[in-house]
């Protein structure tokens, strides 16, 4: 972590925790059917089921499209029409991204594959001749890790007799690039900077023509998608390309950043509030191949030398910069799949709105899966040897509390009700808010658990999933017990339910009223007793004042809450930062800041996390 709190550095760290592990089971025991045999037109597939799951059948690894290796690398995805191939489930599908034990990506520096167009799908067992509703998953990771067998939805396939469909979708620089030697040289869907959000819509329109052979209705498909997830939705619900595909959306924790092809490119790293526009990249790459620079090379022997980089070099480029903090391309306002107004403002036109219904949240505690691992918060000591985990406690509860709580209020501020404004705006009228307050972990001796992690970023998705999983701290962060149960139940149904008849408070016990901008009604996500429906009273002004009148943070301190709250999880309001409470950070580098304190613990410490 090169900072303190960076939506774009939710890379892999968003999915660290929480990853599930591959889902396949041993051989032994699988059952394979006769009847499981479904042919699509991309192949034939064989279903499977586990001996602890037989009331589910999993297909996996099923191609929804070409491989976007070659000739189309940095082009949309093109349909694969193969109905008499037989599938064969592959080792390994992840799209190319660095590596992490934690993500059940393995290995050392850049791995995957750019041949990772995959999908899986859980039905229930009689699916045969059935109608379920379809759940159509988006894996977070910041749009730059992440894998589809991350996360487990066996679980929520049996209890709520619906179908799951999990996808893989290009990555980083490989999903997300603009440079006019790519983009000016290539037509149509061609031309966009949004490869992989392309690759979302290519899945979805596989889902249209094939999931009723898999027991699926294609009129009654959900998509939901946790952090970049999150994000990802909100781009389908603003781009005028996916239209029809999808008739109910769950974003949560979801962002509406999106960058401008200006921004993208950098030219001669002009913005300086931009770090590693492709412009720089392509200069570093350049550079390390010991070429010319661009100016001296024409548009199509860039396109050349970029398509024909292996995949591995390009991506070693956008990480481990010593002092930099690390940014990979994100969603670009294209004018093609992102309209030229921008993410956040194109979900508030009436000319792009699909008018379906949504749930959207933000949890409680989201930034604390940062700031509960961050040393400039948290004090660690060895009471015995350094052969068990350290100690782990707060240094300043006081200011640790409230950067947790502007932050992320702040990020319900700009997630959800910024996004429902809009989409209010457009004309949506069945849009419900929630926070995720659940935080009834146990303590342990080495970490107050409650109060460092608590309503964590994406400690929600075990509960949708079944599958506790928070890395070597899962037994503390969802401890056995009716807490667990009561809220695994409470988001099956609700997520269930709003799949199968666009109705989430079927099984609350009270009416969950819909979100509107002048009465921000949202639910309280929580244990039974403390599942209750509020009305938010916080806005973004509210926050930044608060940030103002405190008195136990210093001014290095108060302007980088503000610039957090300012450039994260929606666009980056540069002109605020710096008339913000007159003009106190205009002269601040935030960003700076949060470098040289990063260099700071690293020479320190080794690192900035106390992981």
């Amino acid at each position: 972590m090169k900072q303190l709190v960076n939506v774009c550095s939710l890379v892999f760290i968003t999915l660290s925790l929480t990853s599930c592990g591959l889902f396949r089971g041993s051989e032994s025991a699988i059952k394979r059917l006769t009847e499981h045999n479904i042919n699509t037109s991309s192949g034939i597939t064989q279903g499977q089921s586990f001996a602890a799951t037989e009331s589910v059948v999993s297909w996996f690894d099923i191609p929804y499209a070409q491989p976007p290796v070659g000739y189309l690398r940095w082009r949309a995805p093109r349909p694969l029409i193969n109905p008499n191939k037989v599938i064969v489930e592959k080792t390994a599908t992840s799209c190319v991204q660095e590596a992490s034990n934690y993500t059940g990506v393995a290995g050392e520096g850049i791995v995957g594959t750019e041949d990772c167009l995959y999908l899986d799908i859980r039905a229930p067992k009689d699916f045969a001749d059935k109608s379920y509703p379809v759940m159509f998953w988006i894996h977070g990771g910041g749009n730059v890790n992440g894998h589809k067998d991350y996360y487990n939805y066996t679980n929520l396939v049996a209890a709520k007799n619906v179908i799951v469909v999990s996808i893989n979708y290009r990555l980083g620089a490989l999903g997300w690039f603009s440079h006019p030697a790519i983009q000016n040289l290539q037509e149509g869907l061609d031309k966009t900077s949004n490869f992989g959000s392309l690759d979302i819509i290519e899945a979805l329109k596989w889902v249209q023509s094939n999931i009723a052979a898999f027991g699926g209705n294609p009129n009654n498909v959900t998509i939901f998608g946790e952090s970049a997830g999150g994000h990802n939705v909100y781009t389908l619900l603003a781009s005028p390309l996916s239209k029809g595909l999808f008739h109910k959306a769950i974003a949560q924790s979801g962002y509406t950043i999106s960058n401008s092809v200006e921004n993208a490119y950098d030219y001669q790293n002009e913005n300086t509030y931009v770090t590693q526009g492709s412009w720089h990249i392509v200069e570093d790459l350049l550079a390390a191949q010991k070429m010319p620079n661009q100016a001296l090379n024409t548009p199509e022997q860039l396109h050349a030398i970029l398509k024909s980089a292996s995949p591995e070099a390009l991506m070693q480029l956008y990480i481990n910069k010593p002092g930099v903090i690390n940014y990979q391309p994100l969603t670009t306002n294209d004018g093609i799949v992102i309209p030229k107004e921008g993410l956040a403002s194109a979900l508030g036109n009436p000319l792009y709105a699909k008018n379906v219904p949504v749930i959207a949240g933000a949890n409680k505690d989201e930034v604390t899966l940062w700031l509960g691992l961050h040393r400039y918060f948290m004090n660690t000591s060895y009471v015995f040897t350094k052969l068990l985990p350290p100690i782990v406690s707060i240094k300043d509860p006081q200011l640790f509390n409230f950067w947790v709580r502007v932050r992320s209020q702040a990020w319900k501020a700009r997630g959800v009700d910024e996004p429902f404004d809009a989409l209010e705006q457009a004309g949506y009228d069945n849009l419900f808010a929630y926070r995720f307050d659940w935080d009834h972990q146990a303590s342990s001796f080495f970490a107050d658990f409650p109060n460092i992690i608590g309503a964590a970023h994406g400690t929600d998705i075990s509960f949708v999933t079944g599958d506790y999983k928070f890395g070597p701290i899962s037994s503390y962060i969802y401890p056995e017990g009716d807490a667990r149960e009561q809220m695994n139940r409470t988001f099956m149904n609700i997520w269930g339910d709003f799949a199968t008849n666009g109705t989430p408070d079927k099984s609350l016990g009270f009416d969950w009223q819909t979100y509107k901008s002048d009465q921000k009604a949202y639910i309280h996500l929580d244990k039974d007793e403390l599942l209750a429906l509020d009305f938010e009273s916080e806005t973004l002004t509210s926050l930044l004042t608060k940030i103002a009148e405190n008195k136990h943070a210093d001014t290095l301190e108060k302007c980088m809450m503000v610039w957090e709250t300012l450039v994260n999880v929606g666009d980056r309001d540069i002109p605020r930062y710096k008339s913000w409470n007159n003009n106190q950070c205009a002269n601040f580098d935030a960003r700076k800041a949060q470098e040289s304190i990063a260099a700071e613990l690293i020479e320190e410490f080794g690192d900035t996390t106390v992981i």
